[in-house]
C-alpha cells in the first residue's frame, strides 16, 4: 500500500492583516499571506536573501482566532497541508493558486510586543501559559491571563513535542 504525506510547516511574518469572510454554509474562513526568508552565500562569498510568500487559509474557530489576534507583521508558526485550486478567470484563462490550509497556528510575537488594540476581554487568551510541556491550548488554559511568549491554537490537539524546535 502506498503511503503519502502532505504537511507544511512555516515560521514567518504576516504580509497583510487576515481577511475574514463567511461562506454560504455559515463557516468562517480567514486568508492571509506570510513571508519566509531564505539566506545563502553565493559563489563570490556574498550573502544573499530571498523572500517567499505563502498563501494561508484557516477555517472555522481557527479562522476566527487568526482574524482576532493576527495582524500585518505578526510572527507565526503555521502547520497545515498544501492545496492547489484552479478556476477560470473572466478572460477565459485558467488560473491556479497554491495555498496552505492551516491546522495549527502558534503566535510567536515576543512578550510585551504590541498585538494592536481592539481585542477587548478576550485578549487574555493571547499570552496564556501552557499548563505543562504536554498540554495544548484548551478551554481551561484560555481562562488564565499570565503573559507568555507563545500560544498554541489548533483544530485538534497539539503538544509542544509536535513542534520542530
Amino acid at each position: 500500500m502506498a503511503m503519502s504525506l502532505n504537511r507544511a510547516q512555516l515560521i514567518g511574518n504576516l504580509t497583510r492583516d487576515p481577511e475574514l469572510r463567511q461562506i454560504p454554509g455559515g463557516s468562517t474562513v480567514a486568508s492571509f499571506s506570510i513571508a519566509t526568508n531564505f539566506t545563502w552565500t553565493d559563489q563570490q562569498g556574498q550573502k544573499q536573501e530571498k523572500a517567499e510568500f505563502h498563501n494561508i487559509v484557516a477555517w472555522r474557530k481557527l479562522a476566527e482566532i487568526c482574524g482576532q489576534y493576527l495582524k500585518k507583521g505578526s510572527k507565526v508558526f503555521i502547520e497545515g497541508r498544501m492545496q492547489t485550486r484552479e478556476w477560470e478567470g473572466e478572460d477565459g484563462v485558467k488560473r491556479y493558486r497554491t495555498e496552505i490550509v492551516a491546522d495549527n497556528m502558534i503566535m510567536l510575537n515576543s512578550k510585551g510586543g504590541s498585538m494592536g488594540g481592539g481585542m477587548g476581554d478576550e485578549a487574555a487568551s493571547y499570552g496564556s501559559p501552557m499548563q505543562s510541556k504536554h498540554s495544548g491550548l484548551n478551554k481551561s488554559t484560555q481562562e488564565q491571563s499570565a503573559p507568555m511568549e507563545e500560544v498554541i491554537v489548533s483544530e485538534g490537539e497539539v503538544t509542544v513535542d509536535d513542534l520542530p524546535f
